[in-house]
């Protein structure tokens, strides 16, 4: 989640993401993936998520997203834009300015239950919201669509983990707003 200036007004329906959102969710998958290195990591953290948008990349997270969604359909849910949308102008890095013409303001991705005995938890994969529509309430919904998600699995602890970069500001207060706490701290390697 980054800060912009290219806010609209703006409803959304959010509904279950379904196969004929593909492209869409793509573009937003995009944003999301070259936001994550867009101010909190350097040009060589951006450059990372950049170069794994493969054509390959692409194919794969789709499938794996249908295989979550037909595991439990509620698993991926978007918003969709009601209302007057903007258009970024130009596009900056971090934001999915080839999809403007998008329907879809944001998607949320929670892991299927069968997932959940990697952190015992529920594990919220994903939450994007393009950056025309932060700060219209379509991150709230999309969160709500989340914890609805997260509640109506059997879970092994009754709590939603996520991964956050601390140093991405908007996003922690967001999560702060709905009393996510730190719960121990990732750590990496490359293999």
């Amino acid at each position: 989640m980054d800060d912009t200036d290219d806010e609209v007004d703006a409803d959304a329906t959010i509904r279950p993401y379904g196969s004929g959102d593909a492209d869409e969710l793509w573009a937003l998958k995009r944003g999301f993936e070259t936001g994550l290195g867009a101010g909190t990591g350097g040009e060589e953290k951006a450059a990372t998520y950049e170069a794994k948008l493969t054509d390959e990349y692409r194919r794969r997270w789709l499938d794996w997203v249908d295989r979550c969604v037909d595991e439990q359909p509620a698993a991926v849910s978007v918003a969709e834009a009601e209302g007057d949308r903007a258009t970024t102008a130009g596009g900056a890095a971090g934001d999915d300015s080839e999809a403007t013409a998008s329907d879809l303001a944001g998607y949320v991705f929670v892991l299927p239950e069968s997932l959940s005995f990697v952190w015992d938890a529920a594990v919220l994969n994903e939450v994007y919201v393009r950056p025309e529509y932060r700060g219209t309430g379509v991150a709230d919904d999309l969160m709500e669509a989340a914890l609805s998600t997260a509640r109506a699995q059997d879970l092994p602890l009754d709590r939603m983990v996520l991964d956050v970069d601390r140093e991405n500001d908007r996003a922690q207060a967001f999560y702060d707003r709905y009393d996510f706490e730190h719960w121990g701290e990732m750590v990496a390697r490359d293999l």
